[in-house]
């Protein structure tokens, strides 16, 4: 069997957009973003033969609790080809949420029910504090913790058990896919065949500015961090105090505060600038990597992904329409994720050496 990893890229070009070209009445991007929230009735599947797994991130490094392993919890699912003798998985896909998302966010859910009714083995693991995961580990979560995240799903890998290995995430969860992409060089990833990252955070700083330009939005993370926050604190009442965040009207501020009372960063500005993915960090790329994103994003600017080096292993494709990880259509509503997610995944299978 060939290295995944020392494939090239497929030579034949696809174009998500031939197959998503949303109704007139749902093409804003604004739209598209609130209305990925939905969870339609068949988006279920994937949680009703889920299997709780706790997954070793190795040492905390918010220097919070050093001897103590981080503890990261995934969700696994098996395929629905499982009872079948005849019919093998065709892999194991790895679900990673953004930002004050978790493992039964929307998009997890109807991709996941999707991929498992594929006939893929799913795993939706939880960023530390994401999900009911806030007693597990005493430090707080920041996006810099690439480390654990890499290493349990390091782990996740291992379940493959030598089928193809997909990585997919969203938003801040596509930032965490790509970077993880780039450690693979170095700290490979058992059996990993396609990182597929979905309106990933690149340029962390900008981002900032336009969620806290963004006044729904701005409200909505704020909302969901405090009430993340509020948990940690009544967790452990001897480590935390965020009353004065409860005053502070920004992310932006919030994120300052944060970083300053109990970071090793000097102020936000170093902490979103410690995780940006820079273009030239993909000029080692060893593992075939996809980015899926909206030209109307409200959060990530196409720029960020445009300015892309080309790369045999680099595959972009920028949607004029999508929102942030809605990519919705109407008559009926529907999630269209699921089939650029599958369009991606089928294109692989067809021109990888990876399979049996």
């Amino acid at each position: 069997m060939a290295n995944p990893t020392n494939s090239p890229a497929p030579s034949k070009a696809i174009d998500p957009a031939q197959i998503y070209r949303p109704h007139l009445l749902l093409r804003s991007g604004n739209m598209q973003t609130f209305l990925g929230r939905q969870i339609p009735a068949d988006a279920r599947l994937v949680t009703e033969d889920e299997q709780m797994v706790l997954f070793d991130g190795g040492p905390d490094q918010t220097g919070v609790d050093p001897a103590r392993a981080v503890r990261l919890l995934g969700f696994y699912t098996p395929s629905r080809n499982r009872g079948d003798t005849l019919t093998k998985p065709k892999g194991l896909a790895m679900l990673l949420h953004g930002w004050e998302g978790d493992s039964h966010s929307a998009y997890n859910l109807v991709l996941g029910s999707a991929l498992v009714r594929d006939g893929y083995d799913v795993v939706r693991l939880n960023l530390r504090d994401h999900g009911s995961t806030h007693h597990l580990n005493r430090g707080v979560f920041y996006a810099t913790l690439i480390e654990e995240a890499h290493a349990a799903t390091q782990q996740v890998g291992l379940l493959a058990a030598g089928k193809p290995f997909y990585i997919i995430g969203a938003s801040l969860g596509g930032s965490f896919v790509v970077r993880m992409a780039l450690r693979h060089a170095h700290s490979p990833i058992p059996n990993l065949r396609r990182a597929i990252a979905i309106n990933p955070v690149l340029n962390p700083r900008r981002t900032s500015f336009l969620l806290d330009d963004h006044h729904l939005l701005r409200n909505y993370f704020r909302s969901c961090w405090l009430e993340s926050l509020r948990k940690k604190q009544a967790l452990f009442p001897q480590l935390y105090d965020f009353a004065p965040l409860e005053t502070i009207s920004t992310i932006r501020e919030m994120s300052d505060w944060v970083i300053k009372s109990m970071s090793s960063y000097s102020d936000v500005d170093e902490y979103l600038n410690a995780y940006a993915v820079r273009p030239y960090e993909f000029n080692d790329l060893a593992a075939p990597v996809s980015i899926l994103t909206a030209a109307n994003d409200p959060l990530i600017p196409p720029g960020d992904i445009g300015a892309l080096p080309s790369h045999p292993l680099l595959q972009v494709h920028i949607l004029p329409f999508g929102g942030h990880v809605g990519f919705n259509d109407l008559f009926p509503f529907r999630h269209r994720l699921p089939d650029l997610v599958r369009l991606l995944l089928d294109h692989d299978r067809m021109n990888s050496d990876f399979l049996d």
